[in-house]
């Protein structure tokens, strides 16, 4: 039995999986994000709660915002500010006198996906994450691609493919640089571009939902720019599947409007990869976790 949990900004979700992908538990709890001794403390309770529901062994797989330096093992890039520079791992594994293994949420997402979702049965699968912000995580052969620097599949903080002038230097974004694709094609990026253009201070469901010729505009420029980014992954990577997840991925004209424009930055003169909705929804992340231990638990 694997026990993976979701480590959000405001809630933790806790799910335990049998080697079949069925969750035979599942709990939610807040996340009291400004204490790390509370998390620490919450996500103990959740593993021995997982327990009792198991006569067999359960392994422990973490999804986190962030990542664990390769160089120091610490929490770093993590918008839950009170994990980063910790030792979460060995403050873990400590606390529960059993190996622990935690990667970024958009890694757990794209592993869920690959696994038994969206993008099973595939050799290489590239998993997109577009809401607040914008993540992304890389699986080949089932495994997923953490990198010697620990940032495999992390594009949100590449520069946009292709700037027109109009878009350069590109909005600042808080990783300190400018036109990141998470400041265009988030969200809240597009958002940002929405009112930046027309002067209108709505959400990303609102624009979607209005029939204006602005809103439209809006959108047109969101899939282009979408397009484009993904246009780069695919000439560098090639995968066979991108699965979108995120607020965003649940607008249906993007997996049709989207591979119509992407052609023209593809160098190819035929494109295979399919751009599709992911199959798990919001419990992706979570079963993402518990699958970081696959079945043979190597």
């Amino acid at each position: 039995m694997r026990f993976g949990l979701d480590l959000g900004g405001t809630k933790m979700e806790a799910v335990l999986l049998d080697d079949a992908g069925e969750i035979a538990w599942r709990d939610r709890r807040p996340t009291p994000a400004d204490d790390y001794k509370a998390i620490i403390d919450t996500i103990a309770e959740l593993v021995s709660e997982a327990g009792g529901h198991s006569t067999d062994e359960i392994t422990v797989g973490i999804g986190m915002p962030g990542s664990l330096s390769p160089k120091t093992g610490l929490v770093r890039n993590s918008n839950t500010q009170s994990l980063n520079g910790r030792d979460i791992q060995q403050d873990l594994e400590s606390r529960l006198a059993q190996p622990v293994r935690i990667a970024n949420d958009a890694n757990c997402f794209t592993l869920s996906e690959a696994i038994d979702g969206a993008g099973a049965g595939v050799q290489s699968v590239f998993g997109v994450i577009v809401g607040t912000g914008c993540g992304g995580g890389l699986v080949f052969d089932g495994k997923l691609q953490n990198g010697v620097n620990g940032i495999g599949g992390e594009w949100g903080h590449n520069p946009l493919a292709a700037p027109r002038a109009d878009e350069l230097p590109g909005p600042p974004c808080y990783c300190g640089r400018h036109g990141c694709n998470e400041v265009w094609i988030s969200g809240s990026g597009f958002a940002r571009d929405h009112e930046a253009v027309t002067g209108e201070k709505l959400t990303a469901e609102e624009i979607i939902a209005s029939d204006s010729d602005a809103a439209k505009a809006s959108f047109e420029r969101l899939c282009d720019r979408m397009a484009r980014a993904l246009g780069a992954v695919i000439n560098l990577l090639d995968p066979e599947v991108v699965v979108l997840g995120g607020g965003l991925s649940n607008v249906d004209a993007l997996y049709t409007h989207i591979p119509e424009i992407w052609d023209a930055y593809i160098f190819s003169d035929v494109i295979e990869t399919r751009l599709v909705k992911n199959k798990h929804g919001d419990a992706s992340g979570v079963r993402g976790a518990a699958w970081l231990w696959p079945t043979h638990n190597s």
